[in-house]
């Protein structure tokens, strides 16, 4: 896979850190079509149980996660978990 996490910006004992990247009924996971298009349902698959075993370490993770990408001309993947209530989002930072 070209997709590296990149460190988050807050601290993993920060009280934002606190995002577990688990969808449910109540919290689906959902990604743009154009993240879909780029970087295939099983990478962002990969990406996300990467996130979770993350978030499991460090007992949550910030609201905004970012791999990178080592290939040339495609762009990074960003997941955004909403919160209680909101969803868990695959999109590429243009998306936003």
């Amino acid at each position: 896979m070209s997709l590296i996490l990149i460190q988050q910006e807050i601290p993993f004992d920060h009280p934002e850190s606190c995002h577990m990247f688990q969808p449910s009924a109540e919290k689906p996971f959902v990604a743009t079509p154009t993240a879909i298009e780029e970087h295939q349902q099983a990478a962002i698959f990969q990406c996300l149980r990467i996130l979770q075993v993350q978030a499991q370490k460090f007992n949550g993770l910030d609201y905004l996660q970012v791999f990178h990408s080592s290939e040339p001309g495609t762009n990074d993947l960003w997941f955004i978990d909403d919160g209680q209530g909101g969803p868990i989002t695959a999109l590429l930072p243009s998306d936003y």
